[in-house]
């Protein structure tokens, strides 16, 4: 499935731009939805465009912008004037940004293909339990991306309907954020009921049953539905499809994609051919030439001094996640902070065979672990995250209090997943962004008092002006 994913897009999945792009999600073009969904094949490819939308840059191709540059663990890079990821990181963002305008049209990108797939398969002879799953996978991206944005804007419209007009689009205002999540929780449990445990050959890397609990666990988390959290992810545990890679560098070798620590993943595969992942250039220092990766960097998402500091002595994800300096081609030693986690030599410029985990297995038993915690079994939750470190070679934690396993486990999931677009969305969600972020408001730059304005982002100026009387901004804006 991982050379399939743009070819769907190209084939029949390509949006045609309506006069004002309200929510981009306009019909399709000429080979439409009406002579497209006939045959079995057509419904795989309708379903593989669904996924190949995870890969736009305002899904996972740029979700650093949103999910770790507000947080303490990176900066943006500037450069001159350019200013639109900085706005993240001292939070004056503009309601014109390109970035929360790419994150609201690409998300509705991906639910149009993935609403397209939900309502057409019906009229489709086909194998009906493959039918089922095939659903129950468009939900499965239907609810992440819903669950994406939901998390960046709040509220948002909520649409679970293939759009064929245009003027459709303007019936839809902001639905409130507790009926998003309604949505998310019912796609996710209708998933989890019909998707396979596992997958071979060219369907590797398809949504799974275990992403479909994992991913509702995270859903039940983010809300404080601590109870169903532990239930959950208590389901993929006990499971035991997953496992942690005994080696932490061996997760971000391309070689060992979709692992037995993969629960999901952004598919991507190199070779010039429109699919290759765009980290290793994008994430490689400025002005460095081919001393760090082929083809340069863009010196994006640098990881801060905070971070680094924030490794224990001998903790050995450090070296494998981050590197604070490099050796130029002349030789000279460049004092930079810059992030390694993604460094599969590319084909081209932007053309590397690094996917993107959405979530792997540690992710899981660190939310576990806070679950019970948050549930008042600290003692039972202090194992799991002793696992996670167990994997790199560091010693057990001994913690009783329960403020104290808090603390412990936000610690590790800031080292074990750094970089993989989680810091932000954790310390929103356990409501310690503002005093997280107030506390080193100085060394930060942050150019204004924070408040619970600042946890959600503008939506597009775009999608206001089109639709006002909808559509009306995030207060603080």
């Amino acid at each position: 499935m991982k050379t399939k994913y743009i070819l769907a897009g190209l084939l029949m999945l390509s949006l045609t731009a309506c006069k004002e792009q309200f929510l981009d999600l306009s019909p399709v073009s000429a080979v439409g939805t009406s002579t497209f969904f006939k045959t079995q094949s057509d419904v795989l490819t309708a379903l593989n465009g669904a996924y190949g939308a995870l890969q736009f840059n305002g899904q996972y191709g740029q979700l650093y912008v949103v999910s770790e540059i507000p947080s303490d663990d990176t900066s943006p890079v500037l450069s001159g004037s350019v200013t639109d990821q900085d706005e993240f990181d001292k939070f004056y963002v503009r309601t014109t940004n390109p970035y929360t305008l790419a994150r609201w049209n690409d998300g509705y990108k991906g639910i149009y293909r993935a609403n397209a797939v939900i309502e057409r398969i019906g009229g489709v002879t086909m194998d009906e339990t493959l039918k089922k799953r095939i659903v129950g996978e468009a939900k499965f991206l239907r609810a992440l991306m819903y669950f994406n944005l939901v998390r960046v804007f709040g509220d948002v419209p909520l649409v679970l309907t293939e759009i064929t007009d245009p003027l459709q689009g303007y019936e839809y205002g902001r639905t409130p954020v507790a009926d998003v999540y309604t949505q998310i929780i019912k796609d996710l449990s209708d998933a989890e009921a019909v998707l396979s445990v596992s997958y071979t050959g060219a369907d590797v890397g398809r949504a799974t049953a275990g992403a479909a609990k994992s991913l509702l666990g995270k859903v039940y988390l983010t809300q404080k539905r601590y109870a169903d959290a532990v239930t959950k992810l208590k389901e993929v545990i006990d499971k035991a499809t997953y496992s942690l890679l005994p080696n932490y560098a061996d997760l971000f070798k391309a070689a060992n994609k979709n692992s037995k620590e993969s629960v999901f993943e952004v598919q991507y595969k190199k070779g010039n051919i429109g699919e290759g992942s765009p980290f290793a250039n994008s994430y490689a220092p400025e002005n460095s030439g081919n001393a760090v990766i082929t083809f340069g960097g863009g010196g994006n998402n640098h990881p801060t001094p905070d971070l680094d500091n924030s490794y224990e002595t001998g903790d050995p994800r450090r070296n494998v996640s981050m590197a604070s300096s490099y050796v130029n081609t002349s030789g000279v030693k460049i004092d930079y902070y810059y992030i390694k986690k993604y460094a599969d030599p590319p084909v081209v410029n932007g053309d590397s065979d690094d996917n993107w985990y959405v979530l792997r297995y540690a992710d899981v038993l660190l939310m576990y672990a806070e679950a019970l915690n948050e549930t008042s079994k600290t003692a039972e939750a202090l194992p799991y995250l002793n696992q996670v470190r167990k994997r790199v070679g560091l010693a057990d934690k001994a913690i009783t209090a329960q403020a104290d396993l808090r603390l412990a486990i936000e610690q590790e999931r800031r080292v074990e997943l750094a970089f993989e677009g989680h810091r932000w969305f954790d310390i929103v969600r356990t409501g310690r962004a503002l005093p997280i972020l107030q506390a080193k408001a100085t060394s930060i730059g942050i150019k204004t008092a924070l408040t619970e304005n600042n946890l959600v982002f503008p939506i597009p100026q775009s999608q206001i002006d089109i639709n006002p009387t909808k559509i009306k901004q995030n207060p603080g804006y």
